[in-house]
């Protein structure tokens, strides 16, 4: 049996926690999997996994918002319980703090970020390190193997299984399992897309050369219904907040179009847009890494090519309308 730390949202499963179902099966091969739910919404989330091949969805009964120690002490007891093969989760913020905090109090090996996973004793597993340039053959020497999977790196494929169970507990915790936790949560979104689920990025990077430089970048993120994201160096220079970075310290994106201008294309970067379906550079430098990657590339000064990028769009739509 393979036990998953899943996510959610709003009463739905979190689209990385998906993924990672879909992992578990394959390491599993053809063995139980069931899932370990935390936090409000957990119950109601539960029955959906059964779609994505979960027998049971245990709910850890803990009261109030996210408390990455206690979480993991619900994780942990319940893996004490059910001795499965590996405890896996995302590769999130979220699932690598709480399998780590799990991983220490089994007793367990965590290895981060993998992309594949053989069962065995040792356990053989191939992760990304480095932002994904660098990929890692490790072996699993524990009887409690925990892994978390790197984010977009296994496609989300159903295995319907019917209505799992649904079991709840309350593990038992310790007082210094809450004194770190979420107290209060503060919106920053402006009510529209997240950079996370949008599905046109288009990001700025020290290229663009001033705070004012992405009014061009906003004006064409709205004309194809996207949002603005940023590099590290842009926030860094206080020009966007760090919301809106995109990369391995900033948010992972898969967006369907992902529109780079302006960014060099540093490993830590590249991280976060792994996922990106498409990608379109923009750059003044022919010899910016970021071209390796994109499939298409326009090798010019931003402060022309954008606005002509957004005069095309518009006069493509006006005859349209007409």
């Amino acid at each position: 049996m393979v036990l998953v730390f899943v996510e959610h949202d709003g009463g739905e499963p979190d689209e990385l926690s998906l993924q990672a179902l879909t992992f578990a099966r394959g390491y599993a091969g053809g063995a139980p999997v069931e899932a370990v739910l935390v936090g409000p919404g957990a119950a109601e989330a539960a029955p959906a996994l059964g779609e994505h091949g979960v027998a049971t969805g245990n709910v850890a009964e803990i009261d109030g918002g996210f408390a990455p120690q206690a979480w993991g002490r619900a994780v942990a007891e319940l893996a004490g319980r059910l001795s499965p093969a590996a405890v896996i989760a995302a590769g999130s913020d979220r699932g690598n703090e709480v399998l780590a905090h799990a991983a220490v109090m089994t007793g367990g090996t965590l290895a981060a970020n993998c992309i594949a996973a053989t069962p065995g004793d040792p356990a053989a597993v191939t992760r990304m390190r480095w932002g994904g340039s660098l990929l890692e053959e490790a072996r699993l020497h524990s009887s409690t193997k925990l892994m978390t999977v790197a984010p977009h790196a296994v496609a989300i494929e159903p295995a319907p299984l019917g209505a799992p169970d649904v079991l709840s507990f309350t593990p038992e915790l310790q007082v210094q399992d809450l004194v770190v936790r979420v107290s209060e949560r503060v919106d920053t979104s402006t009510g529209g897309l997240s950079l996370a689920e949008s599905p046109v990025v288009v990001s700025g990077g020290r290229g663009v050369g001033s705070s004012e430089g992405f009014e061009p970048l906003e004006e064409l993120a709205g004309l194809l219904g996207g949002v603005v994201g940023c590099s590290r160096a842009v926030t860094s220079a206080g020009w966007r907040p760090h919301t809106d970075q995109v990369g391995q310290t900033g948010t992972k994106i898969s967006p369907e179009l992902y529109i780079p201008c302006g960014i060099s294309g540093a490993t830590q970067h590249m991280a976060g847009c792994k996922g990106a379906k498409k990608i379109l550079a923009i750059n003044a430098d022919r010899e910016a890494p970021i071209l390796a990657s994109a499939d298409y590339a326009v090798v010019g000064d931003l402060s022309e090519i954008i606005p002509a990028i957004t005069a095309e769009l518009r006069r493509v739509r006006e005859a349209a309308a007409t």
